[in-house]
């Protein structure tokens, strides 16, 4: 009786301790798992079935830590790459809350990312075209419509994506519709120059059909048809010259052409086309070459020639000069005594069909190409078309060529070419 009276007590104190451990093992366990970051914190080292299931919880918590962060990772690497874009992204949600925007945005919009997160996008955007288009929920084509800037023309389009999010993406396209404005404008400025002359050549074969004429009347008239035909003959030459130009390579930078050659070349064109109505003088300060293409170099010099001479009254001066400047660029000046320009139409001189004079253009014979195929000529060659008129003195146009594309190969005298005065 007294042993099994031991036996029962030691039993029991067995068990008490046993389970003390027990408790003691999983308050442990209950407390790890009641921290606020697991994975920070290792599961405790518990001997037995309670071990084990900590130690499992703590490898899967630890693995799926591990792809969060692996997801978040990628997240960020998306976000950074779509932040670099060209284009503009904003992404909304259900309401058209402003969720998420890259820096081309922001900039589009004139948005700020922390300040206005969460804010609707029409509250921020009041374009009337985008507000418009948002609440259409008619996603087909893009919107157009100014920046709230003001200084850029944007085209909007919205994407739907997971069920009730939008993607906004937005693009600059100021330069493009610069672009096809002047194309426009060129197509319409080339069909009117050249309906102009057809329409008088028109009008005259029904004077000659229909009318008996005497022989002054006929010459007066064919000499008038002749200069329609001379005019619509420039406008078509110096379109594809134009044409050519744009569409040529690169001018070669070791092809090189002689200046005083190229030089004397449009010294008799230009006499030949003056026949002695001005006083034309050539300066030619030192012999040397310039790499590029002759003909476009060529077009480009003869052009402020012959813009020169036809806009100075006959009985003016036109004196083009060759120089190399003490810093090795070389200078192909023009100079007369004409009517000048008023200062607010020399940035625009070299743009297509652009004139200042408009009739008296077209009694010269101008086509209104001549300056844009200069510029055109001179930034393939590098170099820089500089404009300086006084109305009432006349003007100088300048072109400067840089040093990589001038040489001297010796030094030569001072060769002048003066026409003598009428």
């Amino acid at each position: 009786m007294t042993t099994a009276l031991v036996l029962s007590v030691l039993l029991a104190l067995g068990a008490t301790a046993w389970a003390l451990q027990l408790y003691r093992r999983e308050r442990m366990l209950l407390r790890w798992t009641s921290h606020g970051m697991l994975a920070a914190v290792p599961a405790p080292v518990l001997p037995g079935i309670l071990g084990e299931i900590g130690q499992r919880v703590d490898r899967a918590l630890r693995a799926a830590d591990a792809r969060e962060a692996q997801h978040a990772q990628r997240l960020e690497s998306f976000l950074s790459a779509i932040d670099a874009s060209p284009n503009g992204i904003l992404l909304l949600d259900a309401q058209d809350h402003l969720q998420w925007i890259n820096q081309t945005a922001a900039g589009h919009f004139g948005l700020d990312m922390l300040r206005d997160r969460d804010q609707r996008v029409t509250s921020l955007v009041r374009a009337p075209a985008f507000v418009d288009h948002l609440q259409s929920g008619r996603f087909d084509e893009a919107v157009g419509f100014p920046s709230p800037r003001g200084d850029a023309m944007l085209s909007v389009t919205v994407r739907p994506y997971g069920g009730t999010m939008k993607l906004v993406l937005s693009q600059d396209v100021t330069v493009r519709e610069r672009s096809d404005r002047m194309r426009r404008d060129f197509v319409a400025n080339v069909s009117h120059e050249i309906r102009s002359p057809l329409t008088v050549l028109s009008g005259f074969i029904e004077t000659l059909s229909d009318l008996p004429l005497t022989g002054a009347e006929r010459q007066r008239v064919l000499t008038l048809m002749r200069q329609q035909t001379d005019r619509m003959r420039n406008l078509v030459t110096d379109l594809l010259a134009l044409a050519q130009i744009e569409g040529a390579p690169r001018p070669a930078a070791d092809t090189w052409t002689e200046v005083g050659d190229m030089l004397a070349q449009i010294e008799v064109s230009a006499r030949a086309h003056d026949r002695e109505q001005h006083r034309f003088l050539l300066h030619v300060d030192s012999s040397a070459q310039l790499s590029g293409t002759e003909s476009e170099l060529f077009s480009a010099f003869w052009n402020l020639v012959s813009n020169a001479l036809r806009y100075t009254p006959a009985g003016g001066s036109v004196t083009a000069q060759w120089s190399v400047r003490a810093d090795g660029t070389g200078e192909f000046r023009v100079t007369d005594t004409g009517p000048g320009i008023d200062r607010e139409h020399i940035p625009r001189l070299t743009e297509r069909f652009y004139r200042v004079d408009s009739s008296r253009s077209r009694e010269t014979g101008g086509t209104g190409l001549g300056l844009a195929i200069v510029k055109h000529v001179v930034q393939r060659h590098d170099g820089e078309l500089l404009i300086d008129s006084v109305p009432g003195k006349g003007s100088v146009f300048r072109v400067v060529l840089p040093a990589f594309r001038v040489r001297v190969p010796a030094r030569s005298p001072v060769r002048n070419r003066p026409e003598p005065v009428n």
